[in-house]
């Protein structure tokens, strides 16, 4: 996954990436049957060759080895739910090494429920992205407000410094190493709920969040404010097409039905041929 998400002249990403991860819900078997559903609605989407939606899954550890041999030579990306910060006396621990080995393009990292439940504090989250870096994985960064406290002006404001400073501590202040970062935005308030959060609040939110991005981008040495967003948190078909300067969606239970992954997956396709009429061409 190396290449970036940028904007056009509407604020609108021209590459959108559509994943999902599956947590603890399913069983070895099941998973594997409903990877080859979720297969059979990438393949039934040649565009999605093109490269300007990216789709990717991630499903539990145990299913990485099966997963990759199934998605051989598919557009759909492998990925992981967390992993280690190195190799070596880590009992329990997956490094990212041995992801790699197993073809793990991405990996989620900081995910609110490893930072509630399982202590993962801000210096782990940035052993681990440094990790899985150097072992040639996209860290899949979550970061997210605890409370929601209202909807609009400083209150988004507030929402996007904290984000700031989550992706500054995970990236220890090096900035081009957060180009090469892709970032789950999932308000914890929201994961798990019935609705997603309002989209005029979370293209708010990002919007704020890409001005704090872009003050870093001489240190980054690239356009640190076209950094991939994408919005996680009850997200759904229907939603992306809200969600102004947002880079995609991050699935979770909706996406149990692979029909409602192949939905996303033609809003994201919709919009770029959109953004593609546009601009008359694709950017070399």
């Amino acid at each position: 996954m190396t290449e970036r998400s940028s904007a056009d002249q509407g604020g609108i990403p021209e590459i959108r990436y559509v994943g999902v991860s599956t947590k603890m819900y399913m069983g070895y078997r099941d998973c594997l049957d409903w990877l080859d559903r979720i297969l059979h609605e990438v393949d039934s989407r040649p565009a999605l060759a093109a490269g300007r939606v990216v789709p990717f899954v991630i499903p539990s550890f145990p299913v990485i080895p099966a997963a990759g041999s199934v998605l051989a030579g598919s557009p759909l990306l492998l990925g992981a739910q967390n992993c280690g910060w190195a190799d070596g006396p880590w009992t329990g621990e997956v490094s990212p090494s041995q992801l790699a080995e197993l073809g793990v393009a991405i990996v989620e990292i900081g995910h609110a429920e490893r930072r509630r439940h399982f202590g993962e504090d801000s210096a782990m989250i940035a052993r681990k992205v440094r990790a899985a870096d150097d072992a040639g994985i996209t860290p899949l960064l979550c970061v997210g407000e605890d409370t929601r406290h209202g909807t609009t002006g400083n209150v988004t404001d507030q929402a996007a410094a904290f984000l700031h400073q989550q992706i500054s501590d995970a990236v220890g202040g090096d900035w081009a190493l957060a180009t090469r970062l892709v970032i789950a935005y999932e308000p914890v308030w929201a994961i798990g709920e019935a609705e997603p959060a309002g989209a005029g609040y979370v293209a708010a939110v990002v919007r704020s969040l890409r001005t704090l991005l872009a003050a870093h981008s001489h240190e980054a040495g690239s356009a640190l404010g076209e950094l991939p967003v994408m919005y996680g948190g009850s997200a759904k078909p229907g939603l992306l097409p809200a969600l102004d300067g947002v880079s995609g969606l991050f699935l979770g239970r909706f996406a149990h039905d692979a029909a409602n992954f192949g939905k996303v997956l033609d809003e994201a396709l919709s919009m770029t041929a959109l953004s593609k009429a546009h601009q008359g061409t694709w950017p070399a």
